[in-house]
């Protein structure tokens, strides 16, 4: 497994910015495509972005397309997402993950997961 660390959560207000970063540390970063996803109290886990080992391919959520950008860096062992435009219905913990090779939108494809980082949107 790679271990993930998440950083960069907080409160915002609505029409706000953030950006969130998640560093690896283990086996070769560039081995996994990468995942975000978020989690709010009550709800079930669900799928903000993806991107492909090597920053080809990037997936997004209907809620979140156009206004979230994923990225990631190999040489810094990260993976970004941008956040523009922040709603109210943002608010969750959000949690980076890594596959081994599939890109995919399903959590269950994820074998590795960081503890999360709290995002918080006030209206």
């Amino acid at each position: 497994q790679v271990q993930l660390v998440e950083s960069g959560g907080g409160l915002v207000q609505a029409g706000d910015s953030l950006r969130l970063s998640c560093v690896a540390s283990g086996r070769t970063f560039s081995n996994y495509n990468m995942g975000w996803f978020r989690q709010a109290p009550g709800k079930e886990r669900e799928f903000v972005a993806a991107i492909t080992r090597f920053g080809k391919t990037k997936l997004y959520g209907e809620s979140v397309k156009g206004r979230f950008t994923i990225s990631r860096d190999n040489a810094k062992k990260t993976v970004d997402l941008q956040m523009n435009s922040l709603k109210s219905e943002d608010t969750a913990v959000y949690y980076c993950a890594a596959a081994g090779a599939t890109l995919s939108r399903t959590a269950a494809d994820f074998g590795s997961w960081g503890q999360g980082t709290q995002v918080t949107v006030a209206s």
